[in-house]
């Protein structure tokens, strides 16, 4: 996968991108990351790229031509264009999933009080990462570049995401290491107990239990089977006001 993001500030993603699991993905080859400072397609001479608002307001305005001319120069037939806006689609597990299979992602990072609105023309996803405002969309396009990398093949063990929340359309359930006893509190014995069965259906429980007590908006879609019907129908009665 090739991520491509357009910024006014490459050096905020230094640290993101020497860290953890983004710098070893892009030590192993599966991704490759360039920063785009849109400033040099600026065609003022003093590269201002942001000017007042036409019918006034307040702060300024991104202007198309550095925006636009930047993507030209990089987009591909296989480009996938998202603009980091708080209108757009908010990004979930399932978004993230989908962005992953791209083969080129294009992230426009805004700044200042907005953008032009026909820079809206040349992208094929409006993406938010929640409803609130930051300085500008360098951070969401890291938080979105993190989400897509950690699903690519290779990039951690497969078994490590599929049971992340969200995944599997429920909370995670919980989790547990050394030691067995800390401060009073112990290990549930059912994990220690080397019962396969009985461990799968704890960990069905526990997630279905935290989503229905912190999340059940997320049980509207999940694709309810027998057990979990059964397994849901004990946390009303006896577990629903336990948090």
């Amino acid at each position: 996968m090739k991520i491509d993001i357009l910024t006014l500030f490459p050096e905020m993603f230094t640290g993101f991108l020497t860290t953890s699991i983004i710098k070893r993905s892009l030590e192993k080859g599966l991704v490759t990351v360039n920063l785009h400072d849109f400033r040099e397609f600026s065609k003022d001479k003093h590269k201002h790229v942001d000017d007042y608002p036409y019918g006034g307001g307040q702060g300024m305005v991104l202007m198309c031509e550095p925006i636009v001319e930047c993507l030209k120069s990089i987009a591909s037939d296989e480009s996938f264009i998202i603009l980091m806006s708080p209108q757009g689609v908010t990004l979930n597990h399932g978004v993230a999933v989908d962005l992953s299979k791209k083969k080129q992602l294009i992230i426009i990072c805004g700044h200042y009080e907005g953008f032009d609105e026909r820079i809206r023309d040349y992208v094929d996803m409006e993406l938010s990462i929640g409803d609130y405002v930051l300085t500008g969309g360098e951070l969401g396009s890291m938080v979105v570049s993190d989400a897509v990398i950690r699903l690519l093949d290779g990039a951690i063990r497969q078994a490590s995401h599929q049971d992340d929340s969200f995944s599997q359309g429920l909370l995670e359930y919980p989790q547990y290491t050394r030691p067995a006893s800390y401060d009073g509190n112990d290990v549930p014995e059912v994990l220690m107990s080397g019962h396969h069965e009985n461990i799968r259906k704890w960990r069905k429980y526990q997630a279905l239990k935290k989503t229905y007590l912190r999340r059940p908006d997320l049980l509207e879609d999940y694709k309810f089977d027998q057990e979990s019907i059964e397994m849901l129908k004990k946390i009303k009665e006896n577990d629903c006001n336990l948090k």
